[in-house]
């Protein structure tokens, strides 16, 4: 019993490390410094977790899964573009404090099935608040959730490039954006949006 109950402290233990590990560094941080802050073996942290997507199955799906009360609060929102913008804001926020998650959230990792999931059903919420936005003529109509996906994916690239410089800066370029997605500012873009199939092939690719 006492093994078992070390066993469930040690995992304990890298969970948390391995929180905070990747919120400082990324989700590519060595897992040596996950057992390091564990204070704990990296036979024990492979003990644990195989691989690092397992870590990350761990780490994320819950986190990514509070986004889902921000959309069922988006949608209760009577203002379809407050609902949509502010909900796009809460993500960014959450990317812009965590580098892990800010990295969880705009690639994929085929291998980690709970987050895979949880972005998926993240996505499909964030799709009825485009949908909403859309029929209430405040979004334009052109906009989809493959588009999202790449919003999300360009404000995470200026939140790693900028964090240690101008923290903030990624609000700028948000407001720019949003500005850009309003109705009464679309015009015919050059191009039809990428297919889901698409957007997946290229968020398991890093830049």
């Amino acid at each position: 019993m006492a093994r078992r109950r070390d066993a469930v402290a040690n995992r304990t233990k890298l969970v948390d490390a391995a929180a905070a590990v990747f919120a400082e560094r990324g989700v590519d941080a060595p897992l040596e410094a996950i057992a390091r802050r564990a204070q704990v073996s990296i036979g024990t942290l492979y003990n644990h977790f195989r691989t690092r997507e397992q870590l990350l199955d761990a780490i994320y799906p819950d986190r990514i899964a509070d986004l889902a009360a921000a959309a069922d609060a988006a949608l209760a929102d009577e203002d379809s573009w407050l609902g949509f913008s502010g909900f796009l804001l809460q993500v960014f926020e959450l990317q812009a404090t965590d580098r892990g998650l800010n990295d969880a959230m705009t690639l994929r990792y085929p291998d980690a099935a709970l987050l895979t999931e949880a972005c998926d059903r993240g996505f499909a919420r964030a799709g009825e608040l485009i949908k909403r936005a859309q029929l209430a003529g405040t979004l334009r109509k052109d906009f989809t959730v493959e588009d999202l996906a790449f919003l999300i994916w360009a404000t995470s690239r200026v939140i790693a490039a900028t964090a240690d410089i101008a923290p903030t800066a990624w609000r700028r370029y948000v407001g720019l954006q949003l500005d850009g997605l309003r109705a009464a500012a679309a015009h015919r873009l050059p191009v039809p949006a990428m297919t889901p199939d698409q957007v997946a092939q290229a968020m398991q690719s890093r830049p």
